[in-house]
């Protein structure tokens, strides 16, 4: 198949590389973000578009050839690196950003998409304002336990049998992505990629849940009242159903995968508690024994639901390796392309970047959290919310003691623009993409990528602008 074609091909190119590499260096160096300008971003600005835009004018051409694509732009970044900075440099980085930063984060995803995959919702509820009221309410309560992709993967299914008889459902299904697919994920690394990916560099485990359950709540209850309003407009005005589905009980099958999401937990708390005091220095990377043993854990997680939940289950599921294959090489580009980016931001205030970091610093020389709430979102929405989180998150210092104890407030704006306004846009966050698929292959006619766009800016932009003038002390004032 042209998809395995493309990972060989990607698996030859890497494995060349480190051929190529100097095998004999004992001291990694270090990239000198100082000398870089604005031309070593086009890399990343580049990998972020293709991924936006490619799949909308070309999708045959980008599901044939996104290996290519993707591995073509990251070898635009470690080349000219390369040449520019040395190999020895440019290897460092490299293994930093594929062993340090990615590794981690793509094996949590895995391990949630697989568990969740296992997890079969039987039955359909009646497609009423109530019903679907109570699923997107329940959807976004557990997206945070069991990530955005596992909830959203368990729950559009119920939710497209449940509304099969209404001539309009397409508004159905675009809440529940933005409810369930992102704002539902902002209380745990679990929830949301970039919460994992602050999680990755030094946040911990329950500070979302601590410093933003107050503003999800207040987000999340208002674009369920709104829903309410819009899905009750529309029931009242569909014409009856010719053929209405009758509702049957709702079953839950593949209960040992929701005990295999508790270890899931369990593994990444144990990680976070325990220091073994032991590292393997990969060419100036240090890998953690912990952490190290946290990913073989959830490598483990993920076998141990492949090989005892019944085939049927995800087989009526529509349970395929093909999304988060298409995920893994995705991220891993982004993360490769945005090494020169991370360099740069490192750099501070003699970096190119100086100009960004002074749009959101205050006169008095304190973070603007407003500035980095809206620049984090508006570059969330279009350019997917996990890299988008970490330029910001090194913007702001890249401390992660000092941006939970008195820069609490910057963590908090990136967090909620990275989470809450990845649901602006179908490429904003990696289940977008996932439900719309789903529902359209179940015949829901959903909008196009500005039709749904337009639809999430006029429902949410109103609210986030609240947001940013509410006061709600202590926790975060944004103004």
């Amino acid at each position: 198949m042209p998809r395995r074609n493309d990972f060989a091909w990607t698996r030859r190119v890497i494995l060349a590389g480190c051929c190529l590499a100097p095998q004999t260096a004992v001291a990694a160096p270090t990239l000198d973000g100082t000398r870089m300008g604005w031309a070593w971003t086009l890399p990343f600005l580049g990998i972020l578009l293709s991924i936006a835009i490619i799949p909308l004018l070309r999708p045959k051409l980008w599901h044939r050839h996104y290996g290519k694509i993707v591995c073509g732009w990251a070898l635009g970044t470690t080349m000219p690196l390369a040449a520019v900075f040395g190999a020895g440099s440019t290897l460092a980085a490299l293994v930093h950003a594929l062993l340090g930063e990615y590794l981690s984060f793509i094996v949590l995803l895995f391990a949630l998409y697989v568990v969740a995959g296992g997890i079969l919702v039987t039955g359909s509820l009646p497609g009423t304002p109530l019903a679907n009221t109570a699923l997107l309410a329940f959807g976004t309560a557990i997206a945070s336990l069991v990530g955005t992709t596992g909830a959203a993967m368990i729950l559009v299914r119920p939710l497209i049998r449940a509304n099969t008889g209404r001539a309009r459902n397409a508004h159905v299904i675009v809440f529940f992505i933005m409810l369930v697919a992102n704002i539902g994920g902002a209380l745990s690394p679990l929830g949301d990629p970039p919460l994992f990916v602050g999680y990755l560099h030094g946040v911990s485990f329950f500070w979302p849940v601590r410093h933003l359950w107050l503003q999800t709540m207040i987000v999340a209850s208002l674009v369920l009242a709104l829903f309410v309003a819009v899905d009750y407009w529309y029931y009242r005005r569909d014409p009856a159903p010719t053929a209405k589905p009758a509702p049957t009980s709702i079953r839950i099958r593949g209960w040992p995968n929701i005990a295999l999401i508790g270890l899931i937990i369990a593994a990444i708390l144990l990680s976070a508690q325990w220091d073994a005091g032991f590292a393997l220095d990969v060419y100036g990377t240090p890998l953690a024994l912990q952490n190290v043993l946290r990913d073989g854990a959830l490598v483990l997680i993920a076998i141990a639901s492949l090989r005892y939940t019944p085939h049927e289950h995800r087989a009526a599921n529509g349970f395929t390796f093909e999304p988060i294959r298409e995920v893994a090489v995705l991220f891993a580009g982004i993360f490769v392309a945005a090494i020169p980016v991370t360099a740069m931001l490192q750099a501070g205030h003699d970096g190119s970047f100086a100009v960004l970091l002074q749009a959101v610093t205050a006169g008095d020389g304190s973070p603007h959290e407003a500035a980095y709430f809206w620049l984090t979102g508006a570059l969330s929405a279009f350019l997917d919310n996990a890299p988008t989180y970490l330029v910001f998150f090194e913007l702001a210092g890249g401390d992660a003691e000092a941006l939970m104890g008195p820069l609490a407030g910057t963590l908090a704006a990136i967090s909620m623009g990275a989470v809450y306004m990845g649901a602006l846009s179908y490429v904003g966050n990696a289940p977008n993409l996932m439900v719309r698929a789903i529902a359209e292959d179940r015949g829901v006619r959903m909008p196009s990528f500005l039709g749904y766009s337009l639809c999430a800016f006029c429902v949410l932009i109103p609210l986030f602008l609240l947001l940013t003038l509410l006061p709600v002390p202590p926790i975060l004032k944004l103004t």
